[in-house]
């Protein structure tokens, strides 16, 4: 596999739509978790999201924001801006580890069984003002993946809370099913192209404080959001995307797939190898 192919951040919306999709909650069914307790499953399929678990000791933060804050003055010399690193895994070792992490595959094995697939990376950085935001959307709208049993851990790099543009959710609204949206451009300052109206109707509005080395998980289906980074500190985050390995994906996403747990069908995820860091 060619570990430098570029994904876009921002998928061709017209391709995803011509893929025959299975778009529905499927609940966690697990009355032994190892990692998470039976309340937090319980959580999970009641609200579609959990946080914060704790992941990284201090020490592994500290060094993580280092290579985080190498990594991203290399973005900036490259011309390239804070939210554009994505696909990481196949180009950074270091992140590859994270993707791989036992104590963070142990929590999401216990959500979607023991055949895993990590198979996403994405850095979200707010610079201090920078004015951006990503308004309300479901994260399977993007993906071209059937059925929507994928997960998404965001690992706080940096403490992540209500003055810094955190994450903000409704839970219980991965219950709906893909819900209508409506489409923006870059004039509006949301990192991402779509927003979903009204998010209250479809659930509780929860805001969700990490700090730096702890994780949260959410459905694909999950109505979230951030506002934009009012403070003078940064916000980063690492999306690490995960889903069973009985999950077919399309438009050459397979190539992305690294078995994380368990084992997987070659021909539904070939497999991709641990990269030589490029950075």
């Amino acid at each position: 596999m060619n570990t430098t192919t570029e994904f876009a951040i921002i998928p061709d919306r017209e391709s995803i739509a011509t893929v025959q999709r299975d778009i529905r909650f499927f609940p966690t069914h697990n009355d032994s978790p190892k990692s998470l307790t039976n309340d937090q499953i319980e959580a999970w399929n009641r609200d579609g999201y959990l946080g914060p678990l704790e992941v990284l000791d201090p020490e592994e933060t500290r060094s993580l924001r280092t290579y985080f804050d190498e990594l991203l003055a290399a973005t900036f010399a490259a011309g390239k801006d804070s939210y554009s690193i994505s696909s990481a895994h196949l180009k950074h070792a270091r992140v590859w580890d994270l993707l791989t992490h036992p104590k963070l595959v142990a929590y999401v094995s216990d959500l979607l069984g023991p055949n895993v697939i990590g198979w996403g990376s994405h850095f979200f950085c707010k610079m201090p003002g920078d004015g951006k935001h990503v308004d309300w959307h479901q994260d399977c709208s993007y993906w071209p993946l059937t059925p929507t049993k994928a997960v998404t851990v965001w690992l706080a790099i940096d403490d992540a809370d209500l003055d810094n543009g955190g994450m903000e959710v409704y839970t219980g609204s991965h219950q709906h099913g893909l819900i209508d949206f409506d489409t923006t451009d870059e004039t509006s300052g949301n990192v991402l192209d779509q927003v979903v109206q009204h998010p209250e109707q479809y659930g509780m509005h929860r805001f969700t404080p990490v700090a730096a080395g702890q994780i949260s998980i959410h459905s694909d289906l999950l109505v979230h959001g951030s506002a934009p980074n009012q403070s003078d500190r940064r916000r980063c985050g690492l999306t690490l995307r995960y889903c069973p390995a009985d999950v077919t994906a399309y438009l050459n996403w397979e190539r992305k797939g690294v078995v994380v747990a368990g084992a997987a069908d070659p021909s539904r995820w070939p497999g991709a190898q641990r990269p030589v860091d490029l950075r």
